[in-house]
């Protein structure tokens, strides 16, 4: 899985405006609309706000990765926020989230879901990656580290 496959640079916002959890969900999904990657993006704010209280995307060591399913979309898509303030997301270790992941897919894409999914949380293991990504103050900047470590397609 490469993440640059399914994100464009004009879904990454360095900093979001949003405060809090609902308001960056919601600032993710309106970039991935303004984009063309999701066709209705009131149903994808509501499939990935449904999912994250079921149980919070903050999954520790700074990331949250909401994420949800949506009829209407074609293929997987991903938007990236870096809150202008480390922002509350009841994660799990209790810490707050410095990167928020968006993720978005049609219903039928799971595998594919599941993939992409791992490999965000694979870099954000890597310490350096962490560190670097955590301290970019743009979205060129962001984008420039993710590729740095994606393989061309």
């Amino acid at each position: 899985m490469n993440l640059l496959d399914i994100l464009l640079p004009t879904c990454i916002q360095a900093p979001l405006t949003s405060t809090e959890k609902k308001g960056a969900i919601d600032e993710l999904v309106d970039l991935l609309a303004a984009a063309g990657r999701v066709s209705d993006g009131k149903l994808l704010k509501e499939a990935v706000w449904t999912r994250e209280q079921i149980r919070t995307t903050g999954i520790g060591n700074g990331l949250a990765i909401p994420h949800g399913k949506c009829a209407g979309m074609s293929s997987l898509a991903m938007a990236i926020g870096k809150p202008a303030t480390p922002m509350d997301f009841e994660a799990i270790d209790g810490q707050p989230v410095r990167l928020v992941v968006l993720l978005a897919s049609p219903p039928d894409r799971t595998s594919d879901h599941i993939q992409a999914l791992a490999r965000i949380s694979r870099l954000i293991t890597m310490d350096e990656f962490r560190e670097k990504i955590y301290s970019a103050s743009t979205s060129e900047e962001i984008y420039a580290l993710l590729k740095s470590q994606e393989e061309p397609a």
